[in-house]
Formats: C-alpha cells, sequence, structure tokens
C-alpha cells in the first residue's frame, strides 16, 4: 500500500471513529462554525486548566476531511498550553492529515484549526476581562 494509502485510511477511521466526539456541558470555551461551500460543521468545546487544554471535544457533521481532520486536532491539542495553540499553523493541521488537500477541501481541512483557535481567543479574552474586574 501507498503512503497516500495509508493516510486515506487513518482519514477514513477517524471519520467513521472520531476521537473526543461530544460536548462538555460546563465548557469554558465554546465556539461553532460552518464551511458553508461544503455544509461542514464544526462546534469545540474546551475545559482548560492553568492555561492548558484540560478536555476537548467536538460535534458537528461534514465530509470526510473535515471530521477527521478536527478529529486528529483535539487528539493533538490535548494537554497543550493556550501558547501553542495560538502558534499553530495550516502546515501544523496539513502535517497531521497527511495527505495532499486540493484547494478546494482546504477549507474543509482547516475549519477545526479555525473554531479552536476561536475558542482560545475568546477564552484569554473573557479571562481578561474577569482579570480587569478584580483590579477595579
Amino acid at each position: 500500500m501507498s503512503d497516500s494509502g495509508m493516510y486515506m485510511d487513518d482519514i477514513l477511521d477517524y471519520y467513521k471513529h472520531p476521537r473526543n466526539y461530544g460536548t462538555i456541558k460546563d465548557a469554558d470555551a465554546s465556539v461553532k462554525d460552518m464551511n458553508p461551500l461544503c455544509g461542514d460543521e464544526i462546534q469545540v468545546d474546551l475545559k482548560i486548566r492553568n492555561n492548558a487544554i484540560q478536555d476537548i471535544k467536538f460535534s458537528g457533521h461534514g465530509c470526510a476531511i473535515s471530521q477527521a481532520s478536527v478529529s486528529m486536532l483535539t487528539e493533538f491539542v490535548s494537554g497543550k498550553s493556550l501558547d501553542k495553540i495560538k502558534s499553530l499553523a495550516k502546515n501544523d493541521v496539513l502535517n497531521l492529515i497527511g495527505i495532499e488537500v486540493s484547494a478546494v477541501r482546504m477549507k474543509c481541512a482547516l475549519l477545526g484549526l479555525k473554531v479552536l483557535k476561536v475558542a482560545a481567543y475568546s477564552y484569554l479574552g473573557e479571562k481578561m476581562k474577569d482579570e480587569e474586574k478584580n483590579e477595579l
């Protein structure tokens, strides 16, 4: 089997058996977004302790690329600091999924990263507001 075939098998496995699928009822941050071109929809819920991801879940629906990509991403970032999350880039996600992604599927592959980053920044923004209130 070629390398691309092995990676495609991984994509299908993550699509059929997503890791970290679900929601966190008392999430510290929860963000949902969609890719209207493909119909992908992803929500990411974060539980954060000591500025690191203690728990992460995702929910939603969409194509195999979007769902496998966010599932792989949740495994990769679990336990990582918010600084690490802020530094993640497109190539980090593309390396995780391991296949060549066409221009048409790029938004599918990167939707999970976008939602994750917005959730992290939302949490940090709320934390800053809380700290400012405490200083007053």
